[in-house]
């Protein structure tokens, strides 16, 4: 098996026996930012990653306000107007007025916007998917398991 696959010591077993929750939220972090990290050099956008992240955003929610937009990265709206400003440049979002007040700004995705989003996805998941493909089918079904944890720590931290 490829060293790259191999979990390092001490292996989960043994962190979940201690019951270290700081191990394991140090093991988790650390993981996950390495996942992250080359999920967006698999995604070939040749973007930021603020602008990939504004880009996909836009693209899942729909047309948004440039405060909306600011809310959910959780950055000041100065640093969303320069990204965006980026992104029109580009092509992949349009800005447009709001009809009742000119003052609001909704930014929504391009065609050309979609496309390298869906491009982009499609790498990525193909990446993991010849990954998880390396695993035995043991892990694989463990790592089946960890996604429904993962996504309860998630949705529990997004509720109001």
């Amino acid at each position: 098996m490829d060293r790259a696959l191999s979990p390092p010591t001490p292996g989960p077993a043994d962190v979940a026996a201690a019951g270290d929750e700081a191990e394991v939220a140090a093991r988790l972090r650390l993981s996950a930012t390495r996942l992250a990290r080359r999920l967006r050099q698999e995604s070939g956008a040749g973007l930021t990653p603020s602008q990939l992240s504004a880009l996909a955003v836009v693209d899942n929610r729909g047309p948004l306000t440039l405060g909306r937009l600011a809310e959910l990265e959780r950055v000041a709206p100065p640093s969303v107007t320069k990204v965006v400003a980026k992104l029109v440049a580009d092509g992949l979002v349009v800005r447009s007025a709001d009809p009742e007040d000119r003052r609001i700004v909704h930014i929504a995705v391009t065609e050309q916007g979609a496309e390298l989003m869906a491009e982009s996805r499609r790498r990525k998941t193909a990446w993991l998917a010849s990954r998880i493909a390396q695993l035995d089918g043991d892990q694989q079904r463990r790592l089946a398991d960890a996604l429904d944890v993962l996504d309860h720590l998630t949705l529990a931290a997004e509720a109001p």
